[in-house]
């Protein structure tokens, strides 16, 4: 009887706590997202002079004026080249996840899954301000967790139930069968 008012409550705080934290999960991508924007405009401005350059000395062409450096035998000149280089990769990675986080927060969310930047989920995570967003799939974002780590508590609770009664039911000897 004490166990089932207990696992009543249990039952609905974790519904409620589940659905508070689903509903923090768009609020973290927002900022994700705002964490992205701002290293991508910070590779911009580190290429801007780059591409100055590569405009008055090589055509336009950012990838010339990169060739240009890496084909040179001086190592420094050769290491800024790759340096060029890598800046031009993260901006179009950067660039990549940007547009692919401007769909619904559920699309948001399937992308960041597996495609994430672990750097950038730790940097997001020190400085994250936990919020809640009410737009409407925001909303459903913060249902559907809070229900999926609310039947993952009932699942638990309930196994667990079962194995300790089991553990605690005298066992009776089998009889064996003659025919």
């Amino acid at each position: 009887m004490l166990g089932r008012a207990i696992g009543g409550l249990l039952d609905r705080a974790v519904l409620l706590v589940g659905t508070a934290l689903g509903a923090c999960v768009p609020g973290f991508v927002v900022q994700y997202r705002q964490r992205v924007g701002g290293r991508l405009d910070q590779v911009e401005l580190d290429l801007a002079p780059f591409r100055e350059i590569a405009g008055r000395q090589h055509g336009g062409s950012l990838d010339a004026l990169i060739r240009h450096h890496l084909e040179s035998t001086d190592s420094t000149f050769h290491a800024e080249g790759q340096a060029i280089q890598a800046m031009v990769d993260a901006e179009a990675g950067l660039r990549a996840t940007m547009e692919a986080l401007h769909g619904s927060v559920l699309q948001q969310l399937l992308y960041l899954i597996p495609h994430h930047d672990r750097g950038i989920v730790r940097a997001t995570w020190d400085s994250w301000v936990p919020s809640i967003n009410l737009e409407a799939s925001s909303i459903v974002v913060a249902l559907v967790l809070g229900v999926l780590l609310w039947l993952l508590f009932l699942a638990l609770w309930h196994g667990t139930a079962r194995v300790l009664e089991g553990l605690s039911r005298p066992r009776t000897p089998q009889r064996s069968r003659r025919t």
